[in-house]
């Protein structure tokens, strides 16, 4: 097989996602057209399974660019850094951190 093997989506968007994705009724989320919404609200409310998950979905450098490109302000610095430098490996790179966490105070 070739390296640009394309990625098999799930039909639907899992059930299980529901709570990571609160804002919407999943039966109406598309994977294309939502991308941007699913991508951000997995990075952050999902756990490792849900992550490995959206990569089965999405290629590292499609949520790498949806990450940088169109930041969305709901990440907490822990979770925004963890992100950034583990799981999209990001290191040395200067994304603007108040592109991406809020506080509350």
């Amino acid at each position: 097989m070739s390296r640009r093997q394309v990625k098999e989506k799930p039909k639907q968007i899992p059930k299980s996602w529901q709570g990571i994705l609160w804002s919407c009724n999943i039966k109406k989320l598309d994977w294309k057209r939502d991308k941007n919404y699913i991508i951000h609200q997995v990075l952050r409310y999902g756990d490792l399974k849900d992550i490995s998950l959206l990569f089965k979905v999405y290629s590292k450098r499609e949520i790498k660019k949806v990450f940088k490109e169109n930041p969305m302000k709901i990440y907490t610095p822990q979770s925004f850094n963890f992100i950034k430098n583990i799981i999209l490996d990001i290191k040395g790179k200067s994304l603007l951190s108040q592109r991406y966490v809020s506080t509350l105070y």
